[in-house]
């Protein structure tokens, strides 16, 4: 895992060393082991390391790329970054992991190619060579790499299939330049920081920024599966390269045993190759099915005891701890815990400088908390991510399913069953997500489940935006619906089957743009690798494969997942709820947070920015408070926004200082 930056100005020549420098060392904690930069100038490489030559920062540059590096195989100074091929005409700085680069190398070879070092970086180059861009179909991993090809005076820059990994890019003027976040972008001198409208508008309705927006107008990130060509003349080229096939007429299997086998085949395959490591290795552990498995897996493999982690809360109806401790008792694991506690909220600065953009997820906080915790032990660490979006395990598909049966019938009927079918709703096992989600849109249901689903996993409603939004911010960017940007997503998906269609939807919007991005800044923000073995694109090409029904199989979410591991698990994991990686923050803004809550969304320093309103913000609060409805999703949403605001608008000194240890 490792930070990569870049900058190009073919015609000026105004690439700095110092820039440069400065982009990379924005970077530091995604790669504490090792820096390295290269420049071209007159077409000729030159690799700068410190000391520098004399009167090396004062001159310009085509070209200059520069690399972070957490060094997890091959630990030597041959795998060091920026990489070359024979000739040095090719240069790459990359970040991820290509797991079957072992397989690839051995093509290669037997090819002509020649390697110096053990690295998987190196096999990127050399795929390059051989397949140019069709490389990337080759690869099995997560990355996001630079790659400046010299002879054709040509950038490539590319990200892995799912986002596991992030890449954001500017461009002006005929300058370029990219980096894996945006503080580093914004080292750049002719990046601006106008702030992006629209942003903040889909921000309060999905809790995060979505792709290719940033919150700033002159930053865009590159969508997972794409890859984007960059040339001399200053064009710029963006493909994708691999989508995700759910197409209605391969989903033919349904024995139950086969299912179960290949499941079985396809994830063991997957966890023994993320195994690939000269650093030691560890699991986050929940105590959920999807963790659960992922550890017992490796403890499957053989070898030391598993290093396993977890987090929980105070509040016992939050904390997963007792669950994360059954699992690592029944598998002999090297068990750690930690508990969160209210005062958490002081790393909300920490977070804002991490993540460097508004990120409304609040378990952001733990997922910092036990990635601290771990990188105290090991250097990678396996998570059971995406075992959702595979397998539908949200309550909310199960919610689908009974909202896309009610939208089958006539409209009249409709209506006059709609008391009835919220009464059933109000005694189901999951009444209180259930009428929360529910209650708010049941009369706009439409035949349309993208638009319906959309209207569940908002955290703002166009209600609720109107009473929050100034007079001015509003005209502003009232003529965009952001639900749009989930319909569209709905739409893509290659299958007719509408309930098919949002575990499509979900992999392509809510996995890489929330989960994967707060489980990325947070591990990276402590210097540690994640590795999530359900996103495997072979096994996600496989499972897609599988009918929906026996996913969710009447009311059992997961169902074949269970049933191929169901002599594995406890049986206590087995058949336990759902629980979720919840924060309690509607208690803690009632009680310990309240005040913080309200003398900061309530500053005249918050209000005059001109996006909010005071009386929208006091009945918020106010609402919360007494309880007639949960609002901490939108208040934690708010003050993150606001902390962002602080930290990268004002540029705030003292928050400056505390979010960044470096």
């Amino acid at each position: 895992m490792c930070g990569v930056c870049g900058e190009l100005d073919l015609e000026g020549k105004t690439v700095r060393y110092k820039t440069v420098e400065e982009m990379c060392h924005m970077l530091v904690h995604r790669g504490p082991d090792d820096e390295g930069a290269v420049f071209f100038r007159d077409g000729l490489p030159i690799e700068l390391r410190k000391p520098l030559p004399t009167g090396s920062e004062e001159k310009g540059f085509e070209v200059g790329l520069g690399h972070r590096r957490l060094s997890i195989i091959d630990l030597s100074e041959a795998a060091h970054q920026p990489m070359a091929n024979e000739d040095g005409q090719i240069w790459i700085v990359y970040n991820g992991e290509i797991y079957n680069y072992q397989e690839l190398r051995e093509q290669l070879q037997k090819k002509g190619h020649v390697f110096k070092s053990r690295s998987d970086t190196e096999v990127i180059l050399h795929a390059y060579e051989e397949w140019d861009v069709e490389c990337l179909k080759r690869f099995r991993g997560m990355f996001a790499f630079g790659l400046w090809d010299n002879n054709r005076k040509r950038l490539f820059l590319a990200r892995d299939r799912l986002g596991k990994k992030p890449l954001v890019y500017s461009e002006r003027n005929g300058r370029f330049a990219f980096a894996s976040e945006i503080k580093a972008l914004l080292q750049v001198p002719w990046v601006e920081r106008r702030v992006n409208p629209f942003a903040i508008h889909h921000y309060l309705t999905y809790q995060y920024v979505p792709s290719p927006e940033t919150i700033f107008q002159s930053i865009n990130k590159l969508p997972p599966a794409h890859y984007l060509l960059y040339d001399s003349k200053r064009n710029i080229r963006i493909e994708r390269y691999w989508k995700l096939d759910g197409s209605a007429e391969k989903k033919s299997r349904s024995d139950l045993g086969d299912l179960s086998r290949m499941i079985r085949e396809k994830l063991e395959e997957s966890v023994k190759l993320r195994l690939i490591s000269d650093v030691p290795l560890g699991a986050f552990l929940s105590g959920g099915i999807d963790s659960s498995l992922i550890v017992g897996i490796m403890a499957k493999n053989g070898g030391p005891p598993v290093k396993t982690f977890s987090i929980g809360f105070e509040e016992q109806d939050f904390s997963e701890l007792g669950y994360a401790k059954l699992v690592a008792n029944h598998f002999g694991t090297e068990h750690h815990e930690f508990v969160v506690k209210p005062d958490a909220i002081e790393i909300l600065p920490k977070l804002v400088w991490y993540y460097s953009e508004p990120f409304g997820d609040s378990s952001a906080i733990p997922t910092y908390y036990v990635s601290k915790m771990t990188s105290d032990h090991v250097k990678v660490v396996l998570t059971g991510d995406a075992g959702d979006e595979n397998f539908a395990g949200y309550p909310r598909y199960l919610r689908s399913k009974y909202v896309w049966w009610f939208t089958q019938l006539p409209e009249k009927l409709r209506k006059k069953l709609l008391p009835d079918f919220l009464r059933v709703l109000s005694i189901s096992p999951w009444k209180r997500k259930t009428l929360n989600r529910l209650a708010d849109f049941m009369e706009m249901l439409s035949s349309h489940q993208g638009r319906n689903y959309a209207e569940q996993i908002k955290i703002c409603n166009e209600m609720e935006r109107k009473s929050l939004y100034t007079d001015e911010f509003l005209r502003e960017v009232i003529e965009e619906d952001p639900l749009d940007y989930l319909i569209e997503k709905y739409e893509e998906a290659d299958t007719k089957d509408p309930l098919e269609k949002l575990l499509f939807l979900d992999m392509t919007t809510y996995l890489p743009e929330d989960l994967l991005v707060k489980v990325d800044i947070a591990t990276m923000a402590n210097s540690l690798e994640a590795r999530v073995p359900f996103l495997d694109h072979e096994l996600v090409e496989e499972v897609a494969k599988i009918p929906f029904r026996l996913k969710l199989r009447g009311s059992t979410a997961k169902y074949i997942l269970k049933k191929a591991y169901s002599d594995f698990l406890p049986e206590t994991i087995l058949k336990r709820k759902k629980m979720g990686f919840g924060v309690p923050l509607a208690r803690w803004f009632r009680k310990e947070l309240k005040e913080f809550a309200r003398e900061t969304l309530l500053d005249p320093q918050t209000l005059g920015r001109g996006y909010f309103k005071k009386k929208g913000i006091e009945r918020m609060l106010d609402d919360h408070t007494r309880q007639r409805y949960d609002h901490s999703a939108k208040i934690w949403a708010l003050l993150f926004l606001e902390m962002w605001f602080r930290v990268f608008v004002d540029k705030d000194a003292n928050l400056i200082s505390t979010g960044n240890p470096v």
